[in-house]
């Protein structure tokens, strides 16, 4: 039997606090609080057996512990006579509890002793470490942190023998195979190593978010007809922050098969878990898991192969108060822890609180499928003065004290600086009175604390005024948060918000996604973030399908007429697009046409130009036959106008009157030539 439970390695959601039964019987039950005090239970009479505060426990808090295994304190007697002094320091050495702190330094506590027996600090890691594993041989302790190595410590030398890397994130769990030879890490993936070579031998596809328990459920694998070699055929069994699934793994022969092979699921984030081993293909594997909402649920299933469907539990274990009276309704009480008893057919059951714990046997029945104890532990909230707490002093206090404790929602401390109270301070100050009292300057404050009715609780923490309006089904609470329009702030309101608050937002997201389309439109916000963020917890969920039925239907009948509108969409984008370029193509000149058609036309222009130069040649041989035409016939009438005027001219020498007929000729005679003179120049 192994038990299982430590630290979570996402620091912002911390499930439960490192606790272990120890391995001889369950006779004792260890615990590390937050307030960084280990205590140690006995389990038989419910009796605080020890308690050890280390020194640095405020700044280095115990993130895991794990007791040394039966094997190896079996192992650890004395081989040659030694004297009594060091045969009693061996005997000692047998229930060592090592601590895991947040600074990275390991702690070895002697519950025999009843005081620190050694710490491993050098060389070691220098952040939180996340698990711790005793080697059920050799007395080697290994260990994981969020430095991503893995450190094999010598317990005797206290000095580490191998550190190496051991993901590319921090390592979050460990786990020792039973032979002793191999060693299972996990951060989000998970790796199988042989311990002699520190080589990775298989690798596991393992889960979205960090593993934070391992452990193996088979010693023997179920065909026993070949050979075996301590780790071919072997389950184990892995669980996850935030994950309601638990999966199991088979260490096959060949390394293509990555996957988990069957998975259970139960209610919420598993915090703790305990199983017996299987030995034979004939038994069946016990599983007791203890979830974060303080139920326990119990699987009994044979390991023989693939399985499709998540495996419910066969039986659900719940405590809760007894309801006195009509009015009181009974309170459920939370499950710390389970473990399995030597007999395998009991179970111890660890319930109340972490400081004062309620230790019970309880015998299985697994004929029913669902148990719900009543036990009334109104005696068992307060610590026993005798054994829990010796040395505190409750302080005197006045009754007409008032006590303001930071951190409680609805409390608010405005500092409202009172006028007239300030007023006579100062006048006192120039009349050089004595000094003002304490009291007149914390009244010159006026801290204003009362709470009216109407108000809403004052508070900036959007998830805690989330979850309290879906648990009271405030409307205006509600309206607050969802009305917000910060996409940031919706963002971190939905990573924050508890889990078992994220369906009953669903549900009120699709009553008011029914309503007025203007609030539809922010609550598509919230629905987008919520199914991103939390999409890895609603694919947990069996039965998710009949809870956001009316949310599937209502987004199917939105989604109906999108394809017709896109299409539609798509073709007026189209006219759209060639009606503005026709546009454009009318609105422009046409510099660009032009100069097409003067590319085009070169050649024809070119031999139009030699034509047309040719042409010209031509007719300039024309003009000049004709100049040449013209200058012999204005010779000619030159030689005949000099021959009129000589006749004229002895005309006139001979009669007076004939010059006028002479001239009368001469102008006939200009006249007659003008018309020739008119053709020649046309």
């Amino acid at each position: 039997m192994a038990a299982g439970g430590g630290g979570v390695a996402d620091p912002l959601s911390p499930a439960g606090v490192p606790c272990a039964f120890s391995p001889q019987s369950q006779a004792y039950f260890a615990l590390a609080s937050t307030d960084g005090h280990l205590r140690v239970w006995e389990t038989a009479n419910n009796r605080l057996h020890q308690e050890y505060v280390p020194s640095a426990h405020l700044s280095g808090t115990c993130t895991c512990l794990a007791w040394a295994p039966a094997r190896l304190q079996a192992k650890e007697t004395p081989q040659r006579k030694k004297r009594k002094s060091e045969a009693i320091g061996t005997s000692n050495q047998t229930d060592l509890l090592a601590l895991g702190t947040a600074v990275g330094s390991i702690l070895l506590y002697s519950t025999v002793k009843g005081e620190l027996h050694s710490k491993l600090i050098s060389g070691g890691h220098d952040n939180k470490v996340n698990c711790i594993q005793w080697h059920q041989d050799n007395g080697y302790l290994y260990s994981c942190s969020d430095d991503k190595h893995i450190v094999e410590w010598n317990t005797q030398t206290c000095k580490v023998k191998c550190k190496w890397k051991g993901d590319n994130s921090s390592v979050s769990s460990l786990c020792i195979s039973p032979d002793g030879k191999m060693l299972l890490s996990a951060g989000r993936t998970i790796k199988l190593w042989v311990l002699e070579t520190k080589e990775i031998y298989r690798h596991f596809t393992g889960h979205a978010t960090p593993v934070s328990s391992l452990l193996f459920t088979t010693i023997r694998p179920p065909n026993e007809s070949q050979p075996f070699d301590g780790i071919t055929g072997l389950y184990f069994l892995s669980g996850a922050v935030h994950d309601r699934l638990l999966n199991v793994w088979q260490v096959r022969s060949e390394n293509k098969e990555k996957n988990a092979v069957m998975s259970f699921t139960v209610t919420d984030e598993p915090v703790y878990i305990d199983l017996t081993l299987s030995e034979n293909k004939e038994e069946p594997v016990k599983l007791a898991v203890v979830c974060k909402d303080g139920q326990v649920h119990l699987f009994e299933h044979i390991l023989n192969g693939y399985c499709k469907k998540p495996l419910t539990s066969n039986c659900t274990i719940q405590i809760a108060t007894p309801g006195k009276g009509k009015k009181s309704t009974p309170k459920p009480i939370p499950i710390l822890a389970a473990g399995f008893c030597s007999d395998k057919m009991s179970l111890l059951l660890v319930y109340g609180n972490w400081f004062q714990p309620t230790i019970e046997r309880v015998a299985l029945n697994s004929k029913e499928s669902h148990v719900c104890l009543v036990r009334d532990i109104s005696n068992c909230w307060a610590p026993k003065v005798e054994t829990a707490i010796t040395k505190v002093r409750t302080p005197v206090m006045n009754s007409e004290a008032k006590v303001l404790v930071p951190g409680i929602p609805g409390h608010q401390a405005a500092i409202k600086p009172a006028l007239p109270q300030t007023e006579e301070i100062e006048n006192k100050r120039k009349l050089g009175e004595n000094e003002v009292s304490i009291e007149e300057r914390l009244g010159a404050l006026d801290i204003d604390t009362r709470k009216e009715k109407d108000d809403l609780p004052q508070t900036n923490s959007f998830p805690v005024l989330l979850a309290q309006g879906l648990e009271s089904n405030d409307f205006e609470m509600l309206n607050k948060v969802l009305q917000t329009r910060n996409l940031n702030l919706i963002k971190r309101t939905v990573l924050r918000m508890p889990l078992h608050a994220v369906i009953p937002l669903l549900q009120e997201l699709t009553k008011r996604l029914q309503g007025h389309p203007n609030s539809a439109v922010l609550m598509v916000q919230w629905l987008k973030c919520v199914l991103t963020v939390h999409a890895s917890y609603l694919s947990t969920l069996p039965d998710l399908v009949p809870q956001l039925g009316t949310l599937y239907q209502l987004m199917e009948s939105r989604v109906k007429t999108f394809q017709k509108l896109s299409h539609l969409h798509g073709k007026l984008i189209l006219l759209i697009t060639q009606v503005t370029a026709s546009e454009k193509t009318k609105g422009t000149t046409c510099p660009a046409q032009k100069a097409k058609l003067v590319y085009e036309e070169e050649s024809s222009e070119e031999e139009s130009d030699d034509e047309i130069a040719d042409k010209d040649s031509d007719e300039n041989w024309d003009e000049e036959d004709e100049e040449e035409k013209e200058s012999i016939k204005d010779e000619d009438v030159d030689e005949e106008n000099e021959e009129e005027d000589e006749d004229t001219e002895e005309k006139d020498e001979e009669n007076g009157e004939d010059r006028d007929v002479a001239s009368e000729k001469e102008l006939n005679g200009d006249s007659d030539l003008d018309p020739e003179n008119e053709s020649e120049e046309e």
